[in-house]
């Protein structure tokens, strides 16, 4: 009687990476040539516009390992990996992106450290290649939101790393339509192991990452895991009250002890009043972000919409996870 070999899932999301998907399909397979187990390659397409899907269709013709899964449209830069993910069906899962700044190579170290028992193993990032500037406000960030959060979160994680098949149950159970990966996984609360490594330049193709996809992902950290945006407000408007009120009471003493010589002016009226609609705008926008994601929540869409399957064995069959 044989024993069945592990399966160790590797997902690729991808949007307009025609010129890295050959270079790392190839490093994958070396890769995983040198472990004891068997391997899928899954790519999950969010609607490339150039010729990235025609490339890994062909890469997929020679070898079964490398399935594909192509978008109905772009679904962005958080629900696309994790839909992918949730497709995986191996012993464990890892995710890596199709740039190669995360070198495929961690793969053999994310499975090390899952042998050792963690279930749970993310690449971080302590020094970079890219700007300065932008790695200094990353960093910064990771500071600040991991100091804010519920729990705990790993700073300077890239969002590579294994996850064992307990985990992905887990992530399947909780049906999160927009999730904050990185939070999710400290929520779980299994022991974290962390694979470092120096994050290399992007060497071909564009960033697909802006200010909004920045933005975006730096707010749904801090919406989903704090609660403490939302007390600093109450706590503010409080201790403003009490700041206005005893202003006023400063003044209307000031104006009855000196009521002929004391001027008030507009300056203070003015600069008053921009502060405290500053302040105002602020916490609206704020409490704005906060609806903004229960609504994202309460709509139930699905995380993406599949157009086409390649090299799974039931490609006619519904996706092995669908939202209900």
């Amino acid at each position: 009687m044989t024993t069945r070999k592990k399966l160790i899932s590797i997902v690729t999301p991808c949007y307009n990476e025609e010129d890295n998907i050959e270079e790392l399909c190839q490093r994958i397979a070396i890769v995983m040539a040198g472990q004891p187990y068997d391997y899928e390659h899954i790519l999950i397409d969010n609607c490339s516009t150039d010729g990235t899907v025609l490339k890994i269709k062909a890469i997929a013709a020679e070898d079964r390992r490398v399935k594909l899964i192509v978008n109905a449209r772009n679904f962005g830069h958080i629900r696309s990996p994790y839909y992918g993910i949730l497709q995986s069906g191996g012993d464990a899962c890892v995710l890596i992106a199709s740039d190669l700044q995360d070198p495929p190579e961690m793969i053999a170290e994310f499975i090390g450290k899952w042998e050792q028992g963690f279930k749970i193993v993310l690449a971080v990032k302590p020094e970079s290649e890219e700007s300065s500037l932008m790695f200094a406000l990353r960093k910064a960030y990771y500071q600040t939101i991991s100091s804010i959060s519920d729990v705990p979160l790993v700073q300077n994680a890239t969002g590579a790393g294994l996850f064992d098949r307990k985990v992905i149950k887990i992530l399947r159970d909780i049906q999160d339509s927009y999730p904050y990966f990185r939070g999710l996984l400290c929520e779980i609360g299994f022991p974290i192991a962390t694979v470092p490594f120096k994050q290399p330049r992007r060497m071909r193709g564009v960033t697909k990452n802006n200010f909004y996809t920045l933005y975006d992902i730096g707010m749904l950290g801090i919406t989903n895991h704090s609660k403490v945006p939302l007390r600093l407000m109450v706590m503010s408007g409080f201790l403003l009250s009490f700041l206005s009120l005893l202003v006023a009471l400063l003044f209307l003493a000031a104006k009855l002890i000196y009521w002929d010589s004391f001027q008030l002016g507009m300056a203070p009226v003015l600069i008053g009043l921009f502060f405290f609609a500053a302040i105002q705008t602020f916490f609206i926008g704020m409490l704005g972000e906060y609806i903004g994601s229960i609504h994202t929540q309460v709509r139930n869409m699905p995380l993406v919409v599949e157009m086409e399957r390649v090299n799974f064995d039931t490609e006619a069959s519904e996706p092995a996870y669908q939202k209900t």
